[in-house]
């Protein structure tokens, strides 16, 4: 009779591999999905830093609104609106940043400054008129302001 000299490895080795291969599986699928979180979880938050308005019912206003974006992710400006309705609608003109365009990319940690200026005759002293920005991403932010 011959006799098999060959030796495998024991229960016990091979239970530690086997674990110790989980674990790192694991712990890659964990990173893994950690950044898949990550990317799919940033978001854009506009907050108002400050609002007010001059001007009078003979010359007209301008309306100045500075919004701050504290999100993880930039904000685009698409458009603004007055009390529900572009501002085309009141015949007023809009600013962002110095420059006329209503279409601004504020990125994260960063801010605009919006002027308005509208025409004498829509809107009189002492009214509570809404300014609201809408961004690309379909968020809105109103923002309350009163006529001096």
């Amino acid at each position: 009779m011959r006799e098999n000299n060959r030796r495998g490895i024991s229960p016990v080795i091979a239970t530690v591999i086997l674990i110790a291969i989980a674990v790192a599986i694991a712990i890659a699928v964990a990173f893994w999905a950690a950044g898949l979180t990550g990317a799919f979880t940033r978001f854009e938050k506009m907050e108002i830093s400050s609002a007010w308005a001059t001007g009078s019912s003979s010359n007209g206003w301008s309306v100045y609104v500075v919004y701050k974006n504290t999100g993880s992710s930039d904000a685009t400006i698409t458009d603004v609106f007055i009390n529900g309705k572009p501002i085309s609608a009141y015949g007023a003109s809009v600013v962002l940043n110095q420059i006329s365009p209503t279409s601004v990319t504020v990125g994260t940690g960063g801010s605009v400054h919006i002027t308005i200026k509208t025409g004498a005759s829509n809107f009189v002293s002492g009214q509570t008129i809404e300014v609201k920005i809408h961004t690309a991403s379909g968020a809105e932010y109103p923002k309350a302001v009163v006529l001096p």
